[in-house]
């Protein structure tokens, strides 16, 4: 058994320009001015609830409500059915497919709501190609350790076959609080600096050298 535990949002998939959008329309219809992007790519990985709390705190729960919902309206708003709302990263489609080949078990740890997981497993025809998927409807988000827990209960893995890949520092302190090994990819939302703060057992700054950790890892 060997179990990779992957996020989505600035680790598979290159989504910073669509989240910004989305919450410049979102705070637009608000009446609000726009959080900038610094502020922006540190909720990302949260559940939107929480991570939009953050960024406006002052708001009513109504009020929140509303600027959920108009996230929500705001990505991508002309989606095309089977058309991805992000780019993935170049090599990310080739790593999980050698990872599928192999004797390895694949599981998805993401802040998307259940829709947007479901969206983005058929937009890319992926939807056998995770064995479990968790996510911020199906109980406590990041950095909380429940979506990892539950993807290694699902498969029957310890701690020490499994692993946590991800690109924000959320991602790594929910690997870390599961008791698995953490790989942190630079190329996403937290800065590397940010990432080695929340002491990651790995840091890479490409696929090439997460293949070379994966092709590595033998569990203790």
């Amino acid at each position: 058994m060997r179990l990779a535990v992957f996020d989505v949002d600035g680790t598979l998939v290159d989504s910073r320009a669509a989240i910004k959008a989305s919450c410049d329309a979102a705070f637009a219809a608000m009446g609000r001015p726009a959080p900038d992007y610094d502020a922006v790519r540190q909720i990302v990985g949260l559940s939107l609830k929480d991570g939009l709390s953050r960024l406006a705190p002052d708001l009513s729960d109504p009020d929140l409500d509303r600027l959920i919902e108009g996230y929500k309206r705001g990505f991508n708003p002309a989606r095309t059915p089977g058309r991805p709302d992000a780019p993935l990263y170049a090599g990310a489609a080739e790593l999980l497919q050698l990872l599928s080949g192999g004797d390895w078990k694949l599981g998805m740890a993401t802040g998307k709501s259940r829709p947007g997981v479901e969206r983005w497993l058929q937009d890319h025809g992926w939807s056998d190609l995770f064995h479990t998927t968790h996510c911020a409807d199906d109980g406590p988000g990041k950095p909380h350790p429940a979506m990892v827990l539950e993807a290694m209960k699902a498969l029957g893995a310890r701690p020490d076959q499994t692993l946590m890949i991800g690109d924000t520092s959320h991602d790594i302190e929910m690997g870390r609080a599961a008791g698995v090994i953490t790989i942190a990819v630079t190329w996403g939302f937290h800065t590397a600096q940010e990432l080695r703060a929340s002491d990651p057992d790995h840091v890479c700054d490409s696929f090439a050298e997460v293949t070379a950790i994966l092709d590595r890892f033998r569990p203790g």
